[in-house]
Parts: structure tokens; sequence; C-alpha cells
């Protein structure tokens, strides 16, 4: 692998929170000159080539793997979608960020225990969760939280109407505890 493939990977995995040039340089274990070179040559690799989607854009020493621009009205259709309906992944997530809110993307993964980044791209595009602050530490990591528009959606006043976790687990457990009831009801009569 080459110092550029490097990069590369490393701004792909950074995501929509990007990294910052000092992380860069240690992780790649460069200087600064050689980072802003190799920078310049990816870019001008993303810029040579029709094929590439991709574009690196730099703000205040820190850098983020974005597309291009030109793509913005395809993948705002995408976001968009035909379907209003969220994946269970999606779901999953949205629950985690309205229980656990303000939340980090590494957070939500580490409770659902995959990759996050798509449910939450799609949540911040449905407006049902958007950007409420940064963690002071490595990467500065964006903490999401929940929008008015998800209160409306749900038909919440506040957050505080959420169901408790408890009266759900609850409710769960007397659900598996009748459904095995009513099996053996239903085994017991055909006998």
């Amino acid at each position: 692998m080459t110092k550029l493939s490097e990069l590369e990977a490393i701004l792909f995995v950074a995501g929509e929170a990007g990294i910052g040039s000092d992380e860069l340089s240690y992780l790649l274990n460069i200087d600064k000159q050689e980072l802003s070179e190799l920078i310049v040559a990816l870019e001008k690799k993303y810029q040579a080539t029709l094929d590439s989607a991709l574009h690196i854009f730099e703000t205040e020493d820190h850098f983020v793997l974005t597309t291009k621009k030109e793509l913005a009205p395809l993948l705002k259709k995408y976001a968009q979608g035909s379907s209003n309906t969220l994946s269970q992944a999606a779901v999953e997530t949205l629950a985690i960020i309205a229980y656990k809110q303000p939340i980090t993307r590494t957070e939500i993964e580490q409770i659902r225990g995959v990759q996050a980044s798509g449910p939450v791209q799609r949540l911040v595009a449905h407006k049902l969760i958007e950007e409420k602050g940064r963690v002071e530490g490595p990467g500065r990591p964006i903490l999401y939280g929940t929008t008015g528009y998800f209160l409306d959606y749900f038909g919440l006043k506040d957050l505080t109407e959420l169901p408790d976790t408890q009266e759900l687990e609850n409710a769960l457990k007397d659900d598996a505890s009748l459904d095995l009831f009513f099996d053996g009801v239903s085994e017991g009569e055909q006998k």
C-alpha cells in the first residue's frame, strides 16, 4: 500500500466527522509538509477523473472526504427517496439516539454492534436527528440528538413523553410469558 491509499482509507473511515492534520500526520508517520503534498495529490487524482465522485473538503486544518458538489442533486433525490419508511436499522438507531442523546455515531455502533453511518445519514436526511455539538477530544466526533420534527412526527410534546424503557421491558417479558402459556394451552387442548 502507498501513503496515498493509506490517506484515502483513513479519510474514508473517519467519515463525516473528518480528521485533523495532526492526527493524520501521526497515523501516516509523516510530517505536515508531506501530508499537505499527499492531500493535494489525492485531490488532483479525484479531480482528474470524471469517474470519481470524491472530493476532499478542508476546513481549519481538518479534512473530510465528501462527494463532489455536482452530485448534490442526485444525492438529494436519493436522501428524499421514493419511500418515507425507515429501515429496521434506522428505527433502532433512532431509538438509541432518542433515549441516549446526545450521542456519537461510535457510541451508537457500540450499542448496536454494527456500523451506523448509513442509518445516521438517513435519519439526518429525514430531519429526525441533527448535530447537537461535538465532543472535545480526538477527531471531535459529532453528537446527535432528535429534532423538533421528531417530536412532531411521533406526537410528543417533549422527550419526557417517550415510553419508559423499564415498562417496555416488562411488557415484552409479559408478552413472552403469555405466548408460552397460550402455546401450552393449545397443545393441551389438542391432546
